[in-house]
C-alpha cells in the first residue's frame, strides 16, 4: 500500500500568496489531495484577505490561519508540506525531514524562488511545481522517493576559517 499523507499543512510565510491560497481550496485539488490520502490541513494564509476559521470542503478539514511566532509544532505533525518557495519555509520543512512540494509564485519578479527550488528539486530533496500544476504534479510524484536534507557540518566553517587565517598568516 502506497503512502498516506493524512495530515497536510500548507504555508505562504509571510507574504500575500492568494493564488495558492484559492488553489488549495479548488474541488478538483482537494480531490488531488484526497487521493494521497489527506484529511486533514493546517492552512497559514499569512497576508491574505482570506477568511480564518475551519471548513470542511469535498471531505476534507481546512483550518485556516494568518501567521504565529513559529509553525514549528505545524511543520512536525505534517506528514506532508505544502509551501510557497521561501528559504526559511523551506528550510524548516527540510531540516524536519517532512516530504515538501514547494509551489512557485510565478507573480515574483526577481524570482530567486524559482532558483533555489530547482536545485533542490535537482538535488533531490522536494518536487515544486506552478499553481496551475499543483494537481498534476501531486498525482505524479513520488514523495517517498526524495532523499532526507542532509544535517549541517559545523565543522566546514572552522575549517573555512582556520585556512583563512592559515593563508593570512602566510602572507604576514
Amino acid at each position: 500500500m502506497e503512502k498516506q499523507y493524512k495530515k497536510c499543512f500548507v504555508t505562504v510565510g509571510t507574504t500575500r500568496f492568494d493564488l495558492l491560497v484559492n488553489t488549495i481550496f479548488k474541488p478538483s485539488t482537494l480531490e488531488a489531495l484526497k487521493r494521497i490520502g489527506c484529511k486533514d490541513i493546517i492552512l497559514q494564509i499569512g497576508n491574505s484577505d482570506f477568511e480564518i476559521g475551519k471548513y470542511e470542503r469535498n471531505g476534507v478539514v481546512i483550518d485556516v490561519y494568518r501567521l504565529k511566532d513559529s509553525i514549528q509544532e505545524d511543520i512536525h505533525k505534517a506528514d506532508l508540506i505544502i509551501s510557497h518557495a521561501g528559504a526559511g519555509s523551506c528550510l524548516e520543512a527540510l531540516e524536519a525531514k517532512k516530504p515538501l512540494l514547494v509551489v512557485i509564485n510565478e507573480d515574483l519578479m526577481d524570482n530567486h524562488q524559482l532558483e533555489l527550488a530547482e536545485q533542490l528539486q535537482i538535488d533531490g530533496h522536494l518536487y515544486y511545481c506552478t499553481c496551475d500544476t499543483l494537481e498534476s504534479t501531486l498525482e505524479m510524484v513520488d514523495f517517498t522517493l526524495l532523499s532526507p536534507f542532509p544535517e549541517p557540518d559545523t565543522s566546514l566553517f572552522m575549517k573555512y576559517l582556520d585556512d583563512a587565517f592559515r593563508v593570512k598568516q602566510n602572507v604576514d
